[in-house]
């Protein structure tokens, strides 16, 4: 019979303070949008731009995040009640929420939709690098069954790791005669996710003094995000591949490739229209 038992075992993280209960998923995403706060500040600051505004483009990103994931999912399963639960989101719908909110908010504001979106890709990274953590935390958005040597079981998880969910939820094969209810190692790839995003942001950071017209920096994020996410779908134990051997996540992630090319050719040079990252000094 194939090993598929895991030796390391992953208990969801949770805290409690009162009637209160702290989850390792929302000191994740509290942390995550924080960073990207801190970031964005420092690095439209440091390109000579008033940063005021990125606290408001912040908040605009953690509600039309919420909203897009609840919805993405909400569509994707045909499950309207999800929109009212606790957890369930979703990473592209929560990126195309996010992106729709704060062009929204920047646009509102007159500000430059592409100065915004330029800073905005390295804060993103960023935050998606330590948001991962809180799906690790509360044991879902793992992999497929697996072997191997960091396999990771997750007895507690959302859902836990059993041969019934894994097989009922997500079409998984397992050995004729298995105990539904035994608990099988996976793929942890909320920890690939950390790792994967952490490198988008180094390349992104080590990028940010691009020669290049503003908006460029966030085409190469579409690029690279468009990667990691069709990449982490071989992995991931899902059930919603709707366009043959591919999954919806896996599509949307090739669009993004597109449009990240795109977007990098056509803002490639400075001209008069398409500005360089750093303000103009002024003229006294």
């Amino acid at each position: 019979m194939t090993h598929i038992f895991a030796s390391i075992s992953q208990n969801a993280f949770t805290y409690n303070i009162g009637r209160f209960q702290f989850t390792g998923f929302g000191i994740a995403m509290l942390a995550s949008f924080i960073i990207a706060q801190i970031i964005a500040q420092h690095e439209i600051w440091r390109r000579g731009h008033d940063p005021a505004a990125i606290s408001d483009l912040v908040f605009a990103a953690v509600i039309g995040g919420i909203l897009g994931g609840k919805i993405y999912y909400a569509i994707l399963m045909g499950d309207v009640n999800s929109l009212f639960s606790r957890a369930v989101l979703v990473f592209w719908g929560g990126l195309i929420g996010g992106i729709i909110a704060v062009l929204f908010v920047a646009w509102r504001k007159k500000l430059s939709l592409l100065r915004v979106a330029d800073v905005g890709g390295i804060a993103v990274a960023a935050a998606y690098s330590i948001g991962r953590t809180g799906c690790w935390a509360v044991g879902d958005d793992y992999g497929r069954p697996w072997n191997g040597p960091w396999a990771v079981s997750f007895p507690n998880g959302a859902p836990p790791t059993t041969v019934e969910n894994m097989t009922h939820l997500f079409h998984m094969s397992f050995p004729a005669g298995m105990n539904p209810m035994q608990v099988v190692s996976v793929h942890p790839t909320q920890l690939y996710e950390v790792v994967l995003g952490f490198i988008m942001f180094l390349i992104l950071w080590r990028l940010r003094d691009h020669t290049h017209a503003e908006g460029w920096l966030f085409g190469l994020y579409c690029v690279l995000a468009g990667v990691e996410r069709f990449v982490m779908e071989i992995f991931r134990a899902k059930d919603d591949r709707f366009f043959g051997a591919f999954t919806t996540a896996q599509v949307i992630a090739v669009l993004f490739v597109v449009a990240g090319i795109v977007i990098m050719q056509l803002r490639r040079n400075i001209t008069a229209s398409a500005p360089g990252i750093h303000a103009q000094p002024r003229v006294a």
